[in-house]
């Protein structure tokens, strides 16, 4: 399989420096007691925002300190083309960063930060694909007073790396059992099939015919994670999708091991009582479990689908949790892996949209703790995968991006190919109960009771 070139854009190490006035005026917020914060935005990407640390005027920027990231854009071949566009009405790409004191957020319709100064970094991403560059690292004056001693200093790194990653592109809605493409340019070209089924009422089990020859020792991981109890009321059950490798072998499983059910007294699935998938993964003749995703219905103004996915070490370590966010139901979105990214919530992959979201730590329950070698899954690292589904009610065939460093093997690929499908389906599992699913989503029981 060959990779499609991306590059990965990122804004860190920010800090400020402000000389403190002999007489300060009542009207300025300064930011040794207040925080101070910065929007920065890249041409045809959504703003992002991030937090700027205050350091006094006589201490320096350690150069020594860890890379702290602000700001993430994952640009693939594409994005690149059309930055580097030349036009009579535009100029050389630039990262354009405004830093404002105070605290972020508006009120009554007016900004409470204040404007402290722009900084401009020009972008030359020319052959940024293969190799790394650093476009600024380091101090810039701001403010009215840039060209005088006495001015506001900014501190930030910026840099682009090589971040190749596969595309996989569904062929149709994950419960039609459709074909799963490798896409790089204008290539298409097939590497999985999809097997959409129920587990039978008689045993609860049993994923798919095409695994009826696994050995029954697999069986006891769906019954250690999911709840096995019949369960009255109104509930969704026993979805499964099995991805083949062309040669017809089942190399990855999405498995509903928690039944997706409504709350008492209402019509949607909730946060304390979620729904779960089992993703797993063929391993020493059986199936082992490698992740679990959790999904249910949020409330309030976002009622967007909630999700939690962590990977599972084994039957006796401590699950660790990767992403946490939410998903429009309207209007889809991202589900994003990204242990180098940011929490800022307001973008994923650099590209954010309603209801997408980053997964901002890499150690067990997003402690925050940036120790690789602490944890069990330290393999994981930087951006491991993105998919794109769409919202309810829309047809969606998700596309999946994986990074080229997690993917070893087929069974690799094949495991976020199937997280993706449970994803696009939780959609589904967790629509309002008083809506309708489509007839592939319902097993005879539902079309007939």
């Amino acid at each position: 399989m060959d990779p499609c070139p991306f590059v990965r854009l990122t804004v860190g190490n920010l800090a400020l420096k402000i000389p403190v006035a002999s007489k300060p005026a009542r009207s300025v917020v300064h930011p040794s007691s207040s925080p101070c914060f910065c929007k920065i935005k890249l041409k045809n990407f959504p703003l992002q925002t991030a937090v700027v640390p205050y350091i006094p005027p006589e201490n320096q920027f350690p150069d020594n300190q860890f890379q702290t990231l602000a700001a993430t854009f994952h640009l693939s071949k594409a994005d690149i083309d059309k930055l580097a566009a030349k036009s009579i009405f535009s100029a050389k790409p630039c990262l354009k960063i405004a830093i404002y004191t105070g605290r972020r957020g508006t009120t009554c319709g007016v900004n409470s930060g204040r404007l402290l100064g722009k900084v401009s970094v020009p972008l030359d991403l020319a052959g940024t694909e293969s190799r790394a560059c650093v476009f600024h690292n380091g101090w810039i004056s701001v403010g009215k007073e840039a060209n005088k001693s006495s001015s506001a200093q900014f501190h930030l790194n910026v840099k682009a790396e090589p971040d190749p990653r596969f595309v996989f592109q569904f062929d149709g809605e994950p419960e039609c059992s459709p074909q799963v493409f490798q896409i790089r340019g204008n290539i298409r070209q097939p590497v999985f099939t999809c097997k959409f089924s129920f587990r039978s009422t008689g045993d609860r089990n049993q994923r798919s015919r095409s695994l009826q020859s696994e050995p029954s020792s697999s069986r006891s991981w769906l019954s250690s994670f999911g709840s096995e109890r019949e369960r009255p009321g109104k509930e969704r059950k026993g979805w499964s999708i099995t991805v083949h490798d062309l040669s017809g072998s089942p190399v990855a499983a999405a498995s509903m091991v928690t039944p997706f059910v409504a709350s008492p007294g209402s019509d949607r699935v909730s946060r304390s009582n979620p729904g779960s998938w089992l993703i797993l993964r063929p391993g020493d003749g059986t199936w082992k479990p490698w992740g679990r995703l959790e999904a249910w219905r949020e409330r309030g103004s976002s009622d967007g689908l909630g999700y939690r996915f962590e990977l599972i070490p084994d039957m006796s370590a401590a699950a660790i949790v990767l992403a946490e966010s939410t998903l429009s139901s309207g209007k889809g979105g991202k589900f994003v892996i990204d242990l180098g990214g940011t929490s800022n919530g307001n973008g994923t992959n650099g590209r954010a949209t309603p209801g997408s979201a980053t997964s901002p730590a890499c150690s067990p329950r997003s402690s925050g703790d940036f120790g690789y070698g602490l944890w069990p899954f330290s393999v994981y690292r930087g951006f491991v995968m993105s998919a794109r589904v769409e919202g309810e009610g829309k047809c969606s065939k998700p596309s999946v991006e994986v990074s080229v460093q997690h993917v070893n093997c087929t069974e690799d690929a094949a495991a976020f190919v199937a997280l993706a499908a449970a994803i696009d389906l939780s959609m589904d599992a967790c629509r309002l109960f008083s809506q309708r699913l489509r007839k592939e989503l319902c097993n005879d029981q539902d079309l007939h009771g």
